[in-house]
């Protein structure tokens, strides 16, 4: 749970603007043709102003760089196609639908309640009369996509596979869920509602209809986006202030070093997208609770109340891992997660942390299955987020009280135009 180790401004769309410019497609409107532009925000904490409708087209894809909405509907899913046409065909479909359900506007021709009636609606409907609610969608492709065992080079892309997209080697202390590894595409919808967040899901699904079918999937939840009294970093479910030293997606020289791919990066296609690291972290609350408060301060390296390191300061104090406690031992434990996370400790390096916590039914025991969904964006997935991981799986204090249960790799592809769809660049 890498805690120490997220682009332009927001266009309001109105559906009058869109259907002039535009009009119906094959799968849904065509809509969010008008601004190309997404949205800056400091990642430390939301601006608390209800967001409208956040342009779908641009050069990457939005829910990298934006600011992280209140809701997350995430989906893993398997592709059943079996020709690249095929893809072409599913990503251009889901394209368009995707842009319609981030400008509010209804999927399909005839949407929810304009179509005979003797025929099923082509949108499900849940979210009329509802604003788009800063809706972002963003896709990924996992390596299975590319290669598999099972099913070989499907697509003919073996030879396009981005070095180090891969399933993540097994990490110590990994307690993975089967059927919750990997995925050939993930859907990752945000919104600052969870019906807005779902609604896209669900309907992007039913557009892909036979052609794909969802392996896995996680809700997930921050802070209130309307919580506009509210303006500090954001706690995950230990009671702790989580991203403190996150990426500030303004900082773009920051944001080209450690997270858009580049042509240098070994795939071409990938540049202006980013590599998605998903961990699902099962939160042992009922240990955690149970310990006392110096333990817990100890273990995130950090006081509970303020989010200040240990060795002194506030929130945002860089740590002084040299400082020693008049018992001559470090006041900050080297094994602590701001140690082994912080980037003095590794090279440098940092990834763009966009992580929700979540509250699923408690296991057949009885017991709490709520944690952390912890998602990464990095150029490069070895260099950084495995690195990272590999060093906290073994020496972190806080992996007495949690258990990594799902896990997948992605790229991201860069964004699009109007006219174009997600993975042009791969595809075409």
């Amino acid at each position: 749970m890498p805690k120490d180790s997220g682009s332009s401004s927001s266009a309001q769309l109105t559906r009058r603007t869109l259907l002039g410019a535009v009009g119906l497609s094959a799968v849904g409107i065509a809509s969010a043709t008008a601004a190309s532009a997404h949205e800056h925000h400091d990642g430390r904490a939301g601006s608390g102003r209800p967001r409208s409708g956040l342009s779908f087209y641009g050069r990457n894809q939005a829910g990298i760089a934006t600011a992280p909405q209140a809701h997350l509907q995430f989906a893993a899913v398997d592709t059943k196609v079996t020709s690249r046409s095929a893809l072409i065909k599913l990503m251009r479909d889901l394209t368009l639908a995707a842009a319609a359900l981030t400008a509010a506007l209804p999927v399909g021709q005839t949407g929810a309640v304009n179509g005979p009636p003797d025929l099923a609606p082509e949108d499900s409907g849940e979210a009329l009369d509802l604003p788009a609610a800063g809706l972002t969608i963003t896709f990924g492709f996992g390596p299975a996509l590319f290669s598999s065992p099972g099913k070989g080079d499907r697509f003919g892309l073996a030879d396009r596979q981005p070095p180090g997209l891969r399933q993540f080697p097994s990490f110590k202390g990994d307690a993975l869920v089967a059927g919750r590894i990997g995925g050939d595409i993930c859907i990752q919808a945000c919104a600052d509602d969870a019906q807005i967040a779902m609604h896209a899901v669900r309907n992007l699904m039913r557009v892909a209809g036979s052609r794909a079918r969802v392996r896995w999937t996680q809700t997930g939840f921050n802070r209130a986006a309307a919580l506009q009294q509210v303006t500090t970093t954001p706690r995950n479910l230990f009671g702790f202030r989580d991203g403190t030293n996150n990426i500030i997606t303004s900082d773009q020289a920051a944001m080209d070093e450690f997270v858009w791919a580049k042509a240098a990066d070994g795939a071409s296609w990938m540049v202006g997208g980013s590599y998605l690291a998903v961990r699902q972290i099962r939160m042992l609350i009922k240990d955690w609770d149970d310990s006392v408060l110096e333990e817990q301060e100890d273990v995130f390296g950090r006081k509970k109340s303020t989010g200040a390191p240990l060795s002194g300061g506030i929130e945002f104090t860089k740590p002084d891992f040299a400082k020693l406690a008049p018992s001559g031992k470090p006041v900050i434990d080297p094994k602590s997660h701001v140690a082994l996370a912080h980037p003095e400790q590794n090279g440098g390096v940092r990834i763009l942390r966009r992580a929700f916590n979540y509250a699923n039914s408690d296991d057949a025991k009885g017991a709490a299955d709520v944690g952390l969904f912890f998602m990464s964006y990095q150029r490069d997935l070895d260099r950084q987020f495995v690195a990272l991981q590999r060093q906290l799986s073994e020496n972190d204090l806080l992996n007495e009280y949690i258990q990594h249960t799902a896990s997948a790799a992605f790229a991201t592809p860069p964004g699009t135009t109007p006219g174009g769809y997600i993975g042009e660049t791969l595809l075409a």
